[in-house]
């Protein structure tokens, strides 16, 4: 500690953004010395609809010491293992995005390689067939890797479904735990030193709150960041076209499946994401294309169970702001950007955030290389999103309606459109070490959506074709294989213990079943000896 040390964070705004935050903050600004308030008030509805995370989250959850079958209570979480996208290709044409990998790697030859010159020889099943994820996903199943396991059972790599409002209150309880101080209110004026720094900002009941460092999570408004520093944004709509959506959660029969759906529909797509306790829907659409009643109208008509609430309207502008972080405010969540849930990665541009923030944590000297450096990051971060979004508008076969003309036939980011001339032409993806999505993702979706290459790299053709072939069968079979032998979705989470407000019927627990043990799953059988020993890549 010393004289520039930052004492007082201020978080300006709650719900999820906010209390991710102060939990994390509180966790590793643990000193004794800096002070951590967090403003928000009840009168000031959330966004909260994003349910549906990516795996990162898991390191999020690990890095606080939560545990998983707490959250899984709490939150009325289920298991999510990709999603599954109908009608985005083709209509009547379905895919499915899975965590984790797609095959093994072969002699430094990527899987997808591999699979692209074999069905040039024969009919091949989806190459979602070499996914543990996607395979599990296919028959409603899920289970934990023992520790140190090396079966198939280790690729199944997951995420969670969870009640955004629910994890805020759990973060809630985690931060206050540990010292967070919450203050009810809402912000009326903000005052600004003379080299334009947040000073304090006072609310409705005249309390004054002073800080050195202030995040801003008040939503879409932008409170600090936009409405006090003048930002700037950086509109991508010409893009990502949608600026709407409506959300209602219904009740369903059954037990949750685990994966995520979109479904598109003729101005936009339809989200579906299972929870233990209810369905949360929503058709996220453009206005240019489609009325908003209209829009209510197609999402009310394509429910699986009855509403539980009133739909609720949203209107946003897909982009940026154009720095996250600004003098000595930090926007955090939609204070910071949108790019509409395709992806499920509204959360962990938070915890993205959040972690760079606290690698680059400033004192009241606020050097501008920090500041720089994390402005660098996050622009990379939403413009990598960005493109891979954009990619599933731009990669499809449909021309029924004009909003998917308008798709097929626009001109994309030219960092999007290299990706796409590469892919095409031999099957070829580089990522850079920053790049959120894996190979797997970007193949899943090419591939899925009719971008085919036209040739496979070179350096397949130095492998034995028929070594090749039976390698690939035999990872299928052991995916199927494992596959059966794992618990039900619903079964496993019964097991785990589901939340006390869970749907009728969820509960109480069978008996459970237990993933298989080591020893009675399936290995790939391949060894230093073999010609094609296994090698592993990195997963999302």
């Amino acid at each position: 500690m010393n004289e520039h040390t930052i004492r007082d964070v201020v978080i300006v705004g709650g719900g999820t953004a906010g209390w991710m935050a102060a939990a994390a903050l509180s966790r590793f600004l643990d000193n004794g010395h800096t002070r951590i308030t967090l403003i928000e008030s009840d009168e000031i509805g959330t966004v909260g609809v994003g349910e549906a995370t990516i795996p990162p989250i898991i390191t999020f959850n690990q890095m606080l010491g939560i545990n998983e079958n707490d959250f899984l209570r709490d939150t009325g979480a289920t298991f999510k293992l990709g999603i599954e996208f109908v009608d985005w290709g083709g209509l009547n044409e379905r895919y499915f995005h899975p965590f984790g990998f797609h095959g093994r790697d072969l002699q430094g030859v990527h899987f997808h390689q591999l699979y692209l010159r074999e069905r040039q020889r024969r009919v091949m099943p989806d190459i979602s067939s070499w996914s543990m994820s996607a395979v599990a996903a296919s028959r409603g199943k899920y289970g934990r890797a023992a520790e140190g396991a090396q079966s198939p059972i280790k690729e199944l790599l997951y995420a969670f479904h969870f009640d955004a409002g629910l994890y805020a209150q759990f973060l809630r309880r985690y931060a206050e735990r540990r010292g967070v101080r919450r203050v009810e209110g809402r912000v009326v004026d903000v005052a600004q030193r003379a080299d334009g720094h947040v000073e304090a900002v006072t609310l409705e009941s005249s309390e004054k709150i002073g800080g050195e460092l202030f995040l801003d999570c008040s939503g879409f408004r932008g409170l600090l960041i936009e409405e006090t520093l003048k930002t700037g944004y950086d509109d991508w709509s010409e893009w990502l076209p949608c600026d709407r959506a409506i959300a209602v959660p219904t009740d369903y029969p059954g037990d949750p499946d685990p994966f995520t759906r979109s479904t598109a529909r003729g101005a936009g797509w339809q989200w579906r994401i299972p929870l233990q306790h209810r369905m949360g829907n929503g058709l996220v659409y453009s206005s240019k294309f489609m009325s908003d009643d209209d829009a209510e109208r197609l999402l009310l008509d394509n429910l699986e169970g009855a509403p539980l609430a009133a739909p609720r309207r949203i209107q946003f502008t897909t982009g940026r702001r154009l720095s996250s972080w600004n003098a000595n405010v930090v926007a955090l969540g939609l204070s910071s950007g949108f790019i509409e849930p395709l992806e499920s990665t509204s959360i962990h541009f938070i915890q993205s955030g959040i972690a760079r923030l606290i690698a680059l944590f400033p004192d009241k000297r606020f050097d501008p290389v920090e500041r720089d450096e994390y402005n660098r990051q996050m622009r990379d971060l939403y413009e990598d999103v960005r493109d891979f979004v954009v990619l599933h508008y731009k990669a499809t076969t449909r021309n029924d309606t004009p909003f998917w003309d308008h798709c097929r036939t626009m001109a994309v980011p030219p960092t999007l459109q290299r990706k796409i001339d590469l892919f095409r032409a031999k099957g070829r993806l580089f990522r850079d070490a920053a790049e959120l999505f894996a190979t797997t993702s970007w193949v899943a979706v090419c591939l899925g959506q009719h971008i085919v290459p036209a040739e496979h790299e070179p350096a397949v053709d130095a492998l034995d074709e028929d070594k090749v072939a039976h390698a690939l069968e035999q990872m299928r079979l052991s995916y199927l294989d494992v596959a059966d032998r794992l618990p039900t979705h619903g079964d496993f989470i019964r097991a785990c213990g589901p939340a006390p407000f869970a749907k009728p019927g969820f509960a109480p627990p069978p008996p459970p079943s237990p993933p298989p043990a080591e020893d009675e799953v399936p290995t790939f059988s391949f060894t230093a000896e073999s010609p094609f020993a296994a090698t592993t890549g990195s997963p999302v």
